[in-house]
């Protein structure tokens, strides 16, 4: 920013806030804060009319089945303290009908105990009920045993496939009104979706695509749950159901609803991205997520729905194709159930300026006025009442900052920004500029629970006496292991004579495998020879190396490996994995071709069998201490305390290949650290154990470790986001707490409305130390704050005198505060770097 912008800019907050009226007392009522109304929901092109009133939604994903019951008041009480007034979740068919029948709604899988608890924090439901999903979960969140039923194809105008999706659906919506959940029952339930993202599929069926969602619509309108019904990313839904934007940018690529008397909703504005094995860190800044939002509701979108709000972790085998078991950690509220800010209190701050803008924007007038070259003002008036007024200045170019001129005052816009003006004249937020706090994540070592004492047991691997042949050729891994397991056996024989083999020491056979996917070991008399695998992107591989054979009767071992089901795409029923080719190259006889030599089969693993991860189950092997070689499958076995304190705990994994881990019996998911991201580093490191998890004393850890690895580096950690931070320089506006709108006026809540830097610490915690503070010219991010080329000498102590022994505070951005006789640099515009420590 140049030094003349700044000067602008400060002149245009000072008026701003005078004309705000700068000496009205504090009030305690906020305007869009209501308590939840429930009631019968319609809609027209402006907006959901619930219980006979417009609602302006902010909503985030909080998926029930990637959380415990203990951890989801704690999450649903920051989504409702980050502004949010929906819960958006999807039902996961796989997991409630995992054998065809069989429900299963209890722990994390109590959806009706899930959705009761949202209406007890006082926000609504959107109900995403599939049944196809995708959400990166294991098939798409269709059962495996929906793909044995005879003739039934996914997703498309199939009489075998429409009956069953017709049973789970009516079966859901029968559980959810028995339970009294929809809004004209009292429950919270505004809006349910049927199928997911079929647009992108819907060309590969032709016709029978396009009848499919003429019936699939149908059938959900017909189960009368008295909400709407919504199709996302699907132009043509059929009416009455509402076509949805899914993406980053829905202000700009969505073409809006299908009919004019259907509302702008916006179902998954994606945080990050999901992550699969072998990814680098996805990030995406809340600058881009906060502008996104605002040219969103800017241009009448009256719902925006974070997808996710809080990831959480793919437990056991629920995460689809090579999708690591953390799931969406980049979120506003990560893995753990920490606030990651600035994206969750900066899009708080959205959240509460939007809601300042709730009447015009539901009733009032909309116009558009351009400014510049790529500047413009969408504003929103009442015709009969012109104070009642809300504009959106927006920058869209991504470079360069703009002054702009909006009836008669001047405005500074940073590059790829949007002023929000809930009076058409103060600037109560920007989406480019950040005023609430940073914090940064730590990983803390446990000092009472990394007493590990491993001992180890091996996998036995089996011989062909044990696994015979039943079959010419290797079967399809999909269809043998009908996801019951990961994990899958493959034996064969191969008798060589000393004529065949080579007759040079310098010259070995060469066993090369071609693999559907997705990943594999391979043994030779029960010796392990190497491992190979493919990728989300190219599940197929081909294992190539050399092996020694000896005379006679040679064993060969392909321990073959699932990790995940497909979750996307056409035709999913089709899709394949598993060896496909195997030959032996370098004989003095030639190459041989073993794909149709007799293969055995067997499904799963020994320790599998009898629960090997239950400390009754542990009991059925022996168990050795870890002293020597490490081979591969081998189990390992430990006991931990509980780490002090209530802070998160993970496992850090260091050391190890692929494989999963147990504590106290219940599986928290696939770890895979031999699988290295471009950057040289595994994708995902940590491990969440959930606190519910754990008892005081003597958990039981269980890892299964497919490679020839070591658990001696393995550490169990507590995690916090006690690293607090603010960055705030002098042409920041104030903190958008600092108005409200009451009586249908806008105003200031206090005397004298100025910038500041705010901390607070999480869970009642205190400032201990403060660990930066520059007022100057300081660079850098949370965590690694460094002083510029002008500093008050009085940084730090004033920060302390202001923070130190208080769970929140807050330091005005002020030159006489920091400079008590000279201004060491009066040409700069000053900026408060700060950075604290919390603790109990």
């Amino acid at each position: 920013m140049t030094i003349r912008s700044c000067r602008v800019l400060l002149i245009a907050l000072v008026s701003m806030v005078i004309s705000a009226g700068a000496t009205i007392a504090h009030s305690k009522g906020h305007e869009g804060n209501q308590t939840l109304q429930n009631g019968p929901v319609t809609y027209d092109g402006r907006s959901l009319i619930i219980n006979g009133k417009r609602e302006l939604l902010f909503s985030g994903s909080i998926h029930y089945t990637r959380s415990t019951p203990e951890m989801w008041p704690d999450l649903l009480r920051k989504a409702k303290q980050g502004g949010l007034n929906v819960i958006q979740t999807y039902v996961f068919w796989n997991i409630h009908e995992p054998v065809q029948g069989q429900c299963n709604f209890k722990g994390n899988y109590d959806l009706v105990k899930f959705i009761k608890l949202v209406q007890k924090h006082g926000m609504y439901v959107t109900l995403r009920v599939g049944p196809f999903i995708q959400a990166e979960w294991n098939h798409g969140g269709l059962p495996y045993w929906l793909r044995e039923v005879p003739n039934l194809l996914f997703r498309t105008d199939n009489a075998p496939y429409k009956y069953y999706m017709k049973k789970y659906v009516t079966m859901i919506v029968k559980r959810m009104r028995e339970a009294k959940l929809f809004s004209p029952q009292g429950g919270p339930i505004i809006l349910a979706q049927i199928e997911n993202e079929y647009n992108h599929i819907q060309l590969a069926y032709k016709e029978m695509g396009y009848s499919y969602v003429r019936w699939a619509a149908n059938m959900a309108v017909k189960q009368d749950a008295g909400v709407p019904w919504i199709m996302c990313k699907q132009m043509d839904a059929p009416d009455p159901v509402i076509n949805t934007c899914n993406g980053r940018h829905c202000g700009d690529t969505f073409q809006g609803p299908n009919k004019p008397n259907k509302p702008a909703l916006w179902t998954e504005n994606w945080t990050a991205q999901y992550r699969v094995f072998g990814d680098p860190p996805s990030q995406r800044p809340v600058e881009d997520i906060a502008y996104s939002v605002a040219r969103f509701v800017s241009k009448n979108g009256v719902l925006t729905n974070y997808y996710m709000y809080h990831g959480g972790t793919n437990f056991g085998r629920t995460s689809a194709i090579f999708t690591t078991t953390r799931y969406y950690d980049e979120a506003p509220v990560d893995e753990y159930g920490l606030p990651r800010d600035p994206k969750w209190s900066h899009l708080r701050d959205l959240h509460k300026a939007l809601k300042l803008c709730k009447k015009p924007l539901l009733w009032g007038v909309s116009g558009v006025q351009k400014l510049g070259k790529d500047t413009e003002a969408r504003f929103y008036e009442l015709k009969d009442n012109s104070t009642i007024c809300a504009a959106f200045l927006a920058n869209s170019n991504s470079r360069t900052e703009a002054i702009v001129n909006w009836r008669g005052q001047e405005y500074y816009l940073p590059p790829h920004s949007i002023s929000i003006l809930p009076d058409c004249k103060t600037v109560v937020f920007n989406t480019q500029t950040i005023v609430s706090q940073h914090n940064a994540r730590n990983f803390v070592r446990s000092k009472v629970a990394n007493n590990l004492k491993w001992k180890k047991s091996q996998e036995p691997i089996p011989s062909i006496v044990q696994v015979p042949i039943n079959s010419k050729t290797p079967l399809e891994l999909y269809n043998l292991l009908k996801d019951a397991s990961d994990y899958a056996w493959y034996t064969t024989t191969l008798q060589l004579s000393r004529r065949d083999l080579p007759m040079k020491a310098t010259i070995k056979p060469v066993l090369r495998i071609a693999n559907l996917g997705h990943a594999m070991l391979v043994f030779v008399n029960g010796k392990y020879v190497g491992s190979g695998h493919g990728s989300h992107d190219e599940k197929s591989f081909i294992f190539q190396k050399t092996v020694s054979f000896t005379e006679g009767v040679n064993e060969i071992g392909l321990f073959a490996m699932t990790v995940g089901l497909p979750d996307s795409g056409a035709y999913m029923e089709h899709r394949y994995a598993g060896p496909r080719e195997i030959i032996v190259l370098g004989l003095n006889t030639g190459t041989l071709d073993l794909s149709q030599n007799g293969w055995g089969h067997h499904i799963g693993l020994n320790g599998e069998k009898v629960k090997l991860f239950t400390e009754e189950g542990s009991k059925q092997v022996q168990w050795s201490n870890t002293k020597g070689a490490a081979q591969a499958l081998t189990w390992y076995k430990t006991y931990f305390d509980a780490p002090e304190g209530r802070d998160p705990v993970a496992i850090r994994m260091t050391g190890m290949g692929k494989g999963m881990i147990w504590v106290n019996g219940q599986s928290i998911g696939r770890h895979w650290m031999s699988f290295l991201s471009p950057l040289g580093q595994p994708t995902q490191s940590e491990y969440h154990i959930p606190r519910s998890f754990i008892k005081p004393k003597q958990n039981f850890l269980v890892v299964l470790e497919e490679e020839p690895m070591k658990p001696d580096d393995i550490e169990i950690l507590t995690v916090n986001r006690d690293t607090i931070c603010s960055f705030i320089t002098e042409y920041h506006p104030p903190n958008v707490k600092s108005w409200e709108r009451k009586n249908s006026h806008f105003r200031p809540v206090l005397e004298v409305v100025r910038t500041s830097t705010e901390l607070k610490c999480p869970n009642y915690k205190k400032i201990v130390s403060v660990e930066f503070a520059s007022f100057g010219d300081p660079t850098g991010v949370c965590g690694s704050y460094v002083l510029g080329n002008c500093n008050s000498p009085i940084s730090k102590e004033t920060v302390e005198q202001h923070c130190l022994g208080k769970s929140s505070c807050a330091v005005p951005i002020d030159d006489k505060l920091f400079f008590k006789k000279n201004d060491a640099c009066p040409d700069i515009k000053k900026t408060l770097a700060a950075q604290v420590k919390c603790a109990y």
